[in-house]
Protein backbone atom coordinates (compact mmCIF):
# COMPACT_ATOMS: atom_id res chain seq x y z
CA UNK A 1 0.00 0.00 0.00
CA UNK A 2 1.70 3.17 -1.21
CA UNK A 3 0.43 6.35 0.46
CA UNK A 4 1.50 9.55 -1.27
CA UNK A 5 2.81 12.42 0.88
CA UNK A 6 -0.17 14.60 -0.04
CA UNK A 7 -2.53 11.93 1.34
CA UNK A 8 -0.64 12.00 4.64
CA UNK A 9 -0.86 15.80 4.68
CA UNK A 10 -4.61 15.83 3.99
CA UNK A 11 -5.20 13.14 6.62
CA UNK A 12 -3.23 15.00 9.29
CA UNK A 13 -5.01 18.24 8.36
CA UNK A 14 -8.40 16.53 8.68
CA UNK A 15 -7.49 15.03 12.06
CA UNK A 16 -6.26 18.40 13.28
CA UNK A 17 -9.50 20.04 12.10
CA UNK A 18 -11.60 17.51 14.03
CA UNK A 19 -9.53 18.00 17.19
CA UNK A 20 -9.75 21.78 16.92
CA UNK A 21 -13.51 21.59 16.42
CA UNK A 22 -13.80 19.44 19.53
CA UNK A 23 -11.60 21.81 21.54
CA UNK A 24 -13.68 24.80 20.44
CA UNK A 25 -16.81 23.01 21.58
CA UNK A 26 -15.11 22.27 24.89
CA UNK A 27 -14.24 25.94 25.28
CA UNK A 28 -17.79 26.99 24.49
CA UNK A 29 -19.14 24.46 26.98
CA UNK A 30 -16.60 25.37 29.66
CA UNK A 31 -18.10 25.21 33.14
CA UNK A 32 -20.87 22.79 32.15
CA UNK A 33 -20.87 19.10 32.91
CA UNK A 34 -20.45 16.80 29.90
CA UNK A 35 -23.76 14.93 29.87
CA UNK A 36 -24.51 11.40 28.73
CA UNK A 37 -26.71 12.77 25.96
CA UNK A 38 -23.88 14.85 24.50
CA UNK A 39 -21.52 11.89 24.91
CA UNK A 40 -23.89 9.63 22.96
CA UNK A 41 -24.21 12.19 20.14
CA UNK A 42 -20.47 12.71 19.73
CA UNK A 43 -19.75 8.99 20.08
CA UNK A 44 -21.99 8.38 17.08
CA UNK A 45 -20.26 11.21 15.20
CA UNK A 46 -16.78 9.80 15.82
CA UNK A 47 -17.90 6.27 14.98
CA UNK A 48 -19.41 7.60 11.75
CA UNK A 49 -16.13 9.30 10.87
CA UNK A 50 -14.24 6.03 11.39
CA UNK A 51 -16.71 4.10 9.24
CA UNK A 52 -16.56 6.77 6.52
CA UNK A 53 -12.77 6.67 6.55
CA UNK A 54 -12.80 2.87 6.31
CA UNK A 55 -15.20 3.10 3.37
CA UNK A 56 -12.78 5.51 1.70
CA UNK A 57 -9.93 3.06 2.21
CA UNK A 58 -12.10 0.36 0.62
CA UNK A 59 -12.92 2.57 -2.36
CA UNK A 60 -9.36 3.70 -3.06
CA UNK A 61 -7.27 0.75 -1.87
CA UNK A 62 -9.48 -2.34 -1.83
CA UNK A 63 -11.25 -4.56 0.65
CA UNK A 64 -8.10 -6.14 2.10
CA UNK A 65 -6.74 -2.83 3.39
CA UNK A 66 -10.20 -1.75 4.54
CA UNK A 67 -10.50 -4.96 6.57
CA UNK A 68 -7.08 -4.28 8.10
CA UNK A 69 -8.19 -0.78 9.09
CA UNK A 70 -11.44 -1.95 10.66
CA UNK A 71 -9.67 -4.81 12.41
CA UNK A 72 -7.11 -2.41 13.82
CA UNK A 73 -9.77 0.11 14.80
CA UNK A 74 -11.89 -2.46 16.66
CA UNK A 75 -8.81 -3.86 18.42
CA UNK A 76 -7.55 -0.43 19.49
CA UNK A 77 -11.04 0.62 20.58
CA UNK A 78 -11.52 -2.51 22.70
CA UNK A 79 -8.10 -2.10 24.32
CA UNK A 80 -8.88 1.57 24.94
CA UNK A 81 -12.02 0.61 26.86
CA UNK A 82 -9.75 -1.10 29.37
CA UNK A 83 -7.80 2.17 29.68
CA UNK A 84 -10.94 3.94 30.85
CA UNK A 85 -10.74 2.18 34.21
CA UNK A 86 -7.40 3.86 34.90
CA UNK A 87 -8.68 7.22 33.65
CA UNK A 88 -11.52 6.94 36.18
CA UNK A 89 -9.00 6.29 38.94
CA UNK A 90 -6.90 9.32 37.89
CA UNK A 91 -9.91 11.65 37.82
CA UNK A 92 -11.06 10.37 41.20
CA UNK A 93 -7.63 10.53 42.80
CA UNK A 94 -7.11 14.14 41.77
CA UNK A 95 -10.75 15.01 42.60
CA UNK A 96 -11.31 16.61 39.18
CA UNK A 97 -14.63 18.52 39.04
CA UNK A 98 -17.08 16.98 36.60
CA UNK A 99 -17.24 20.17 34.57
CA UNK A 100 -13.47 19.93 33.93
CA UNK A 101 -13.21 16.19 33.24
CA UNK A 102 -13.87 16.47 29.50
CA UNK A 103 -11.14 19.09 29.12
CA UNK A 104 -8.65 16.94 31.05
CA UNK A 105 -9.40 13.81 29.04
CA UNK A 106 -9.34 15.54 25.65
CA UNK A 107 -6.04 17.31 26.30
CA UNK A 108 -4.50 14.07 27.59
CA UNK A 109 -5.63 12.22 24.48
CA UNK A 110 -4.04 14.86 22.22
CA UNK A 111 -0.72 14.33 24.00
CA UNK A 112 -1.14 10.56 23.62
CA UNK A 113 -1.81 10.91 19.87
CA UNK A 114 1.46 12.76 19.33
CA UNK A 115 3.50 10.28 21.36
CA UNK A 116 1.81 7.26 19.79
CA UNK A 117 2.67 8.64 16.36
CA UNK A 118 6.34 8.49 17.31
CA UNK A 119 5.94 4.92 18.64
CA UNK A 120 4.26 3.82 15.42
CA UNK A 121 7.05 5.31 13.28
CA UNK A 122 9.68 3.44 15.29
CA UNK A 123 7.72 0.19 15.26
CA UNK A 124 7.07 0.34 11.53
CA UNK A 125 10.75 0.97 10.81
CA UNK A 126 11.78 -1.95 13.04
CA UNK A 127 9.36 -4.39 11.42
CA UNK A 128 10.36 -3.25 7.94
CA UNK A 129 14.07 -3.72 8.61
CA UNK A 130 14.08 -6.74 10.93
CA UNK A 131 11.76 -9.71 10.50
CA UNK A 132 12.79 -10.99 13.93
CA UNK A 133 11.03 -7.97 15.46
CA UNK A 134 7.77 -9.87 14.88
CA UNK A 135 9.01 -12.46 17.40
CA UNK A 136 9.66 -9.69 19.93
CA UNK A 137 6.23 -8.10 19.45
CA UNK A 138 4.52 -11.48 19.56
CA UNK A 139 6.30 -12.56 22.73
CA UNK A 140 5.46 -9.26 24.42
CA UNK A 141 1.76 -9.64 23.59
CA UNK A 142 1.73 -13.21 24.92
CA UNK A 143 3.42 -12.03 28.12
CA UNK A 144 0.84 -9.24 28.47
CA UNK A 145 -2.02 -11.70 27.88
CA UNK A 146 -0.73 -14.00 30.62
CA UNK A 147 -0.50 -11.03 32.97
CA UNK A 148 -4.12 -10.10 32.29
CA UNK A 149 -5.30 -13.65 32.96
CA UNK A 150 -3.38 -13.81 36.23
CA UNK A 151 -4.89 -10.51 37.26
CA UNK A 152 -2.95 -7.33 36.72
CA UNK A 153 -3.33 -3.93 38.31
CA UNK A 154 -5.28 -2.32 35.49
CA UNK A 155 -7.52 -0.56 37.99
CA UNK A 156 -4.61 1.03 39.81
CA UNK A 157 -2.64 4.13 39.00
CA UNK A 158 1.06 4.53 39.68
CA UNK A 159 2.75 7.83 39.02
CA UNK A 160 5.47 7.48 36.40
CA UNK A 161 8.78 9.34 36.56
CA UNK A 162 7.63 12.12 34.24
CA UNK A 163 4.64 12.91 36.41
CA UNK A 164 6.61 12.75 39.67
CA UNK A 165 9.23 15.11 38.30
CA UNK A 166 6.61 17.52 36.98
CA UNK A 167 4.88 17.69 40.37
CA UNK A 168 8.20 18.52 42.04
CA UNK A 169 9.44 21.26 39.72
CA UNK A 170 6.27 22.96 38.44
CA UNK A 171 4.64 25.64 40.60
CA UNK A 172 1.08 24.41 41.01
CA UNK A 173 -2.00 26.09 42.44
CA UNK A 174 -3.93 24.45 45.24
CA UNK A 175 -7.33 24.49 43.52
CA UNK A 176 -8.79 23.92 40.07
CA UNK A 177 -9.72 26.97 38.03
CA UNK A 178 -12.42 25.67 35.71
CA UNK A 179 -10.93 24.29 32.48
CA UNK A 180 -7.74 26.36 32.69
CA UNK A 181 -4.37 24.61 32.57
CA UNK A 182 -2.33 27.71 33.39
CA UNK A 183 -2.90 30.75 35.55
CA UNK A 184 -1.03 33.69 37.04
CA UNK A 185 -0.72 34.40 40.75
CA UNK A 186 1.02 37.52 42.07
CA UNK A 187 2.69 37.96 38.69
CA UNK A 188 3.98 34.40 38.70
CA UNK A 189 3.06 31.90 35.99
CA UNK A 190 1.68 28.69 37.51
CA UNK A 191 0.00 25.48 36.38
CA UNK A 192 -3.31 24.32 37.78
CA UNK A 193 -3.96 20.80 39.10
CA UNK A 194 -5.78 20.18 35.80
CA UNK A 195 -2.44 20.42 33.97
CA UNK A 196 -1.03 17.66 36.21
CA UNK A 197 -4.11 15.53 35.49
CA UNK A 198 -3.64 16.04 31.73
CA UNK A 199 -0.01 15.01 32.04
CA UNK A 200 -1.04 11.94 34.05
CA UNK A 201 -3.60 10.83 31.44
CA UNK A 202 -1.31 11.46 28.46
CA UNK A 203 1.76 9.74 29.93
CA UNK A 204 -0.27 6.82 31.28
CA UNK A 205 -1.86 6.24 27.89
CA UNK A 206 1.61 5.96 26.36
CA UNK A 207 2.25 3.01 28.69
CA UNK A 208 -0.91 1.37 27.39
CA UNK A 209 0.41 1.88 23.87
CA UNK A 210 3.19 -0.60 24.63
CA UNK A 211 0.72 -3.45 24.14
CA UNK A 212 -1.88 -1.86 21.85
CA UNK A 213 0.55 -0.80 19.11
CA UNK A 214 2.21 -4.26 18.81
CA UNK A 215 -1.31 -5.68 18.71
CA UNK A 216 -2.36 -3.65 15.68
CA UNK A 217 0.92 -4.43 13.92
CA UNK A 218 -0.26 -8.03 14.14
CA UNK A 219 -3.18 -7.08 11.88
CA UNK A 220 -1.46 -4.71 9.47
CA UNK A 221 2.09 -3.48 8.93
CA UNK A 222 0.95 -0.44 6.94
CA UNK A 223 2.01 2.62 8.99
CA UNK A 224 -0.81 4.72 7.50
CA UNK A 225 -3.48 2.25 8.60
CA UNK A 226 -1.86 1.74 12.02
CA UNK A 227 -1.77 5.49 12.65
CA UNK A 228 -5.29 6.25 11.44
CA UNK A 229 -6.82 3.29 13.31
CA UNK A 230 -5.11 4.47 16.51
CA UNK A 231 -6.22 8.04 15.91
CA UNK A 232 -9.90 7.23 15.33
CA UNK A 233 -9.93 4.90 18.34
CA UNK A 234 -8.45 7.57 20.63
CA UNK A 235 -10.42 10.54 19.31
CA UNK A 236 -13.73 9.00 20.38
CA UNK A 237 -12.37 7.72 23.68
CA UNK A 238 -13.36 10.81 25.68
CA UNK A 239 -17.00 10.56 24.61
CA UNK A 240 -16.98 6.82 25.29
CA UNK A 241 -15.78 7.52 28.83
CA UNK A 242 -18.88 9.57 29.64
CA UNK A 243 -21.22 7.34 27.65
CA UNK A 244 -20.33 4.07 29.33
CA UNK A 245 -20.17 5.46 32.86
CA UNK A 246 -21.12 2.77 35.35
CA UNK A 247 -21.36 0.13 32.63
CA UNK A 248 -17.58 -0.39 32.85
CA UNK A 249 -17.97 -1.97 36.27
CA UNK A 250 -20.32 -4.56 34.78
CA UNK A 251 -17.88 -5.73 32.08
CA UNK A 252 -16.35 -8.26 34.45
CA UNK A 253 -15.01 -10.53 31.69
CA UNK A 254 -13.53 -7.76 29.53
CA UNK A 255 -10.01 -8.38 30.87
CA UNK A 256 -10.13 -12.06 29.95
CA UNK A 257 -11.51 -11.25 26.52
CA UNK A 258 -8.72 -8.75 25.87
CA UNK A 259 -6.18 -11.29 27.12
CA UNK A 260 -7.45 -13.82 24.59
CA UNK A 261 -7.31 -11.24 21.78
CA UNK A 262 -3.75 -10.21 22.68
CA UNK A 263 -2.71 -13.85 22.93
CA UNK A 264 -4.25 -14.63 19.54
CA UNK A 265 -2.48 -11.69 17.87
CA UNK A 266 0.77 -12.63 19.61
CA UNK A 267 0.58 -16.12 18.13
CA UNK A 268 -0.32 -14.58 14.77
CA UNK A 269 2.82 -12.42 14.85
CA UNK A 270 5.03 -15.39 15.68
CA UNK A 271 3.46 -17.47 12.90
CA UNK A 272 3.93 -14.59 10.47
CA UNK A 273 7.63 -14.35 11.36
CA UNK A 274 8.07 -18.10 10.93
CA UNK A 275 6.24 -17.90 7.60
CA UNK A 276 8.57 -15.11 6.46
CA UNK A 277 11.56 -17.28 7.38
CA UNK A 278 10.21 -20.07 5.17
CA UNK A 279 8.87 -22.47 7.81
CA UNK A 280 6.48 -24.67 5.82
CA UNK A 281 4.03 -25.52 8.60
CA UNK A 282 3.59 -21.92 9.77
CA UNK A 283 0.50 -20.35 8.15
CA UNK A 284 -0.02 -16.65 7.61
CA UNK A 285 -3.33 -16.02 9.40
CA UNK A 286 -5.74 -14.17 7.05
CA UNK A 287 -7.32 -10.90 8.11
CA UNK A 288 -10.88 -12.28 7.90
CA UNK A 289 -10.03 -14.86 10.56
CA UNK A 290 -8.55 -12.14 12.78
CA UNK A 291 -11.70 -10.05 12.42
CA UNK A 292 -13.87 -13.04 13.27
CA UNK A 293 -11.86 -13.89 16.38
CA UNK A 294 -11.75 -10.29 17.63
CA UNK A 295 -15.43 -9.59 16.98
CA UNK A 296 -16.59 -12.94 18.35
CA UNK A 297 -14.49 -12.58 21.51
CA UNK A 298 -15.75 -9.07 22.26
CA UNK A 299 -19.36 -10.09 21.65
CA UNK A 300 -19.05 -13.19 23.85
CA UNK A 301 -17.36 -11.36 26.76
CA UNK A 302 -19.88 -8.50 26.64
CA UNK A 303 -22.89 -10.82 26.64
CA UNK A 304 -21.39 -12.97 29.40
CA UNK A 305 -20.55 -9.89 31.52
CA UNK A 306 -24.00 -8.33 31.19
CA UNK A 307 -25.67 -11.67 31.88
CA UNK A 308 -23.69 -12.06 35.11
CA UNK A 309 -24.62 -8.48 36.04
CA UNK A 310 -28.33 -9.20 35.59
CA UNK A 311 -28.08 -12.39 37.64
CA UNK A 312 -26.34 -10.56 40.46
CA UNK A 313 -28.96 -7.82 40.37
CA UNK A 314 -31.69 -10.44 40.49
CA UNK A 315 -30.33 -11.94 43.71
CA UNK A 316 -30.45 -8.62 45.55
CA UNK A 317 -33.35 -6.98 47.32
CA UNK A 318 -33.93 -3.82 45.26
CA UNK A 319 -35.48 -2.02 48.21
CA UNK A 320 -32.65 -2.60 50.63
CA UNK A 321 -29.69 -3.30 48.37
CA UNK A 322 -28.76 -6.50 50.27
CA UNK A 323 -28.82 -10.08 48.94
CA UNK A 324 -32.17 -11.81 49.24
CA UNK A 325 -32.31 -14.18 52.16
CA UNK A 326 -29.77 -12.33 54.31
CA UNK A 327 -30.74 -10.83 57.64
CA UNK A 328 -31.12 -7.07 57.15
CA UNK A 329 -29.85 -6.55 60.69
CA UNK A 330 -26.38 -7.83 59.70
Amino acid sequence: MHVAPWVWILTLAGILAVILADLLLIHRADGREFTTRRAAFWSVVYLGLAVAFGAGVWAFSGGEHAAQFFGGFVTEKSLSVDNLFVFMVILTRFAVPKASQHTALMAGIVIALVLRGAFIAVGAAALSAFTWAFFVFGAFLLWTAVGLVRGGDDDEFTENRLLKRARRILPTTDAFEGGRLFTRRDGRRMVTPLFIVVLAIGSTDVLFALDSIPAIFGLTTEPYLVFTANTFALMGLVQLFFLLGGLLDRLVYLGRGLAFILGFIGVKLVLHALHEYGVAWAPDVPIWLSLAVIGGTLAATTVASLTVGRRRAGTADPAEGVPVGRDRTE
